[in-house]
């Protein structure tokens, strides 16, 4: 952009300039003409004597003063007009040079008086644009393609040698900025986005995986490169699935006791993500703390292990006592002498005790009916931990989840479920990932002695359907912050109209996701938000009108130019953005294009990757996944897996540029 300009309809800077040099070009003008005309009248007299001592005599020629020809004017009788006719081409020597100048200053006035760019300056990014964006890589999560063209003796070339005029580049981010994605159900976003990411992405990651299909086909080839895969299925009744305890992330011997347990309280109870709205859930969230911290006492001292969901359902819901008995005993219960035998270093007994005894005494004070009411709102809210499918993989730890960032190894966790059963599970799985960010993003120390405190591997949080969780405020908080603590976003939902009906019209996901990526839309109002993000760009309008009689010819026609503003993507056009092509059995065979954009920079207009195209992910992709998922839990015999067959290419996941590299091969 020009440095006399500021961006969009910024006017222009006004400068003083000199005119110094005009008046330079008209004097060195000036004397140019009179030497043409002096020199001319003295040729045309053969440099006679009469004509006066020349100045300087070079190259055979005499040469003289340029305003000689106005003394010679006075004093020599000019009778053949030869003087005359010198002084009229010296008028236009003079002149004509002055007119052209004075015409490019006017053209160039009207040019720099106009915009082209006055009804909006959108484009497409090119290849120089998508550079700068950090696109081209070879790092990180995958976004998309992009389609580069050759033209003239580039293309020329490749076909020569049998290549295509144009080769799709891969586009992969791999900077902290988080990633939203808009993609329809079936438009290939497993195919373009999730799977190419999981057979790539070399740190840690979490993965919300509904049918378990991206663990079967990339736990095998991340496992193959040395990370830990975590299969967490809730559901799971084979044994193959890891288990994980909630209430083991609750830090019973720190100061963190009391507040770790008032925030799995409150995911408890508000299992779909709409707050606390009325009384019962409320009172229930008032005495369940402390209720739940006395089960995990009196469990670990009793049991010597940590007490589970399923161990504080069955204490609200004892068939051998009443609640009231269960609440004296809390109230009677001497939590810090018993805390002093399970932890000597810990000093926190004295306010635990009080703060479950204030519990206690709280839901003790109100009357029989109210007691009961709060009572049963707790109690229903722990009816999923009563399966005993979910009950057996809540009953210890496979792995914490710090284990994620900080475990010497890659850590991949697998969040999988069933889709029948998306609606019971939702509230263990919004737990799993409410922990997950509370301790990823818990204090930091910044010190010169914080060796250690960083984390040893970036994590990727990969949320396919990422409505189908609810509303999670965890997320939609800590988006403001948990890339400085080394956690990267990637969210997929279908359009804005579920987004925004689960976070609101005016959520912080689309605001702190600095790429969105967009397959075509099937809604209207995706479509507008969309092509409202493309921009306005300026065209030109040119309109025909004609006159003359109805039964004659017409005799008249004048024709007007006139700039106007148009999206650079309509509504319409972005509904009608070509999908992927898919065959009789709705299987994906070629890919459609799709909306890039990246804040700050001009979108993209891409063309969908799909990993089956590419050698090197198909033959990852091949690998098949361990039969039982891993486990960080030492002091649990696992049964040996079956050591997947190894892939010389996945062992160096970025040096194989794959698809590109086998385009450029053809």
């Amino acid at each position: 952009m020009p440095a006399d300009r500021t961006y969009g309809l910024g006017k222009a800077r006004r400068q003083r300039r000199s005119r110094w040099p005009y008046l330079v070009f008209v004097a060195v003008l000036a004397t140019v003409a009179m030497s043409v005309a002096t020199q001319r009248v003295a040729f045309l007299y053969g440099f006679q004597p009469a004509l006066g001592t020349p100045l300087v005599r070079a190259f055979e020629v005499s040469w003289y003063l340029p305003w000689k020809i106005f003394d010679w004017q006075e004093h020599i009788a000019d009778r053949h007009g030869h003087i005359q006719k010198s002084l009229a081409i010296a008028q236009a020597v003079f002149i004509l040079p002055q007119l052209l100048v004075f015409g490019l200053w006017l053209g160039r006035l009207r040019l720099s008086e106009g915009r082209d760019d006055l009804h909006g300056s959108a484009r497409w990014a090119d290849e120089t644009d998508i550079q700068s964006m950090g696109l081209f890589g070879g790092q990180g999560v995958y976004v998309g393609g992009w389609i580069k063209a050759f033209r003239g003796l580039p293309a020329l070339g490749r076909s020569l040698v049998g290549k295509p005029a144009s080769v799709q580049l891969y586009l992969r981010h791999s900077g902290p900025e988080h990633i939203l994605c808009f993609a329809p159900t079936r438009s290939g976003k497993g195919v373009g986005l999730i799977l190419p990411t999981l057979l790539s992405w070399s740190d840690s990651t979490v993965v919300f995986d509904i049918k378990g299909e991206n663990w079967s086909l990339t736990a095998g080839y991340r496992k193959s490169i040395g990370h830990t895969v975590l299969k967490f299925d809730p559901s799971d009744a084979t044994g193959a699935s890891a288990c994980f305890n909630p209430l083991e992330e609750i830090r019973l011997e720190t100061i963190h006791a009391i507040p770790d347990a008032q925030n799995l309280v409150g995911m408890i109870l508000d299992p779909q993500g709409k707050g606390l709205a009325d009384y019962w859930n409320k009172a229930a969230f008032a005495f369940l703390g402390g209720t739940l911290l006395h089960a995990l006492v009196m469990v670990r001292h009793k049991e010597q292990r940590t007490a589970t969901l399923f161990d504080l359902s069955r204490t609200l819901a004892d068939a051998h006592r009443g609640v009231r008995e269960l609440f004296q005993e809390m109230l009677d219960t001497d939590h810090a002498a018993l805390l002093d035998t399970i932890f000597p270093d810990g000093h926190q007994g004295q306010d635990l005790h009080a703060f479950i005894a204030s519990a206690a005494r709280e839901i003790l004070n109100k009357a029989d009916n109210e007691l009961s009411g709060v009572v049963s709102t707790a109690v229903a809210n722990l009816a999923l931990y009563r399966d005993p499918v979910v009950a057996r993989n809540i009953g210890h730890s496979d792995f914490r989840l710090a284990d994620l960032m900080h475990h010497e190894k890659p850590v991949s966790l697998y969040l999988v479920i069933s889709p029948a059963d998306i609606d019971r599970l939702r509230p263990l799985i919004r737990i799993v990932v409410n922990l997950l960010l509370s301790r990823g993003t818990a204090r930091m120390d910044f010190g010169e002695k914080s060796e250690g405190v960083a984390p040893k591997h970036r994590l990727l949080l990969l949320l396919d359907e990422f409505t189908a969780l609810g509303r999670l405020d965890s997320i939609e908080r800590a988006i403001a912050y948990m890339a400085g603590y080394g956690i990267k976003g990637y969210f997929i939902v279908q359009d804005i109209v579920q987004l925004s009906a689960v976070y609101g019209k005016d959520n912080g996901l689309m605001a702190n996701c600095h790429i969105r990526v967009a397959y075509a839309p099937n809604t209207i109002e995706t479509a507008q938000v969309l092509s409202a993000m493309t921009g306005k760009t300026t065209v030109v309008e040119k309109r025909t009108s004609l006159s003359g009689s109805r039964s004659g010819s017409l005799k008249n026609a004048s024709v007007s130019v006139s700039e106007t503003a148009r999206p650079l993507l309509t509504e319409d056009e972005c509904m009608r953005l070509p999908g992927p092509q898919k065959d009789a059995a709705g299987k994906v065979v070629a890919p459609g294009d799709m909306l890039l954009f990246c804040a700050g920079r001009p979108p993209i207009y891409g063309r969908q990757i799909l990993y089956f195209l590419d050698p090197v992910f198909s033959r990852r992709a091949g690998i098949k996944p361990p039969q039982l998922s891993d486990s960080l839990n030492r002091e649990i015999a696992m049964p040996p897996v079956d050591k997947p067959e190894h892939d010389t290419a996945a062992a160096e996941p970025d040096k194989d540029k794959g698809y590109e590299s086998y385009l450029e091969r053809m």
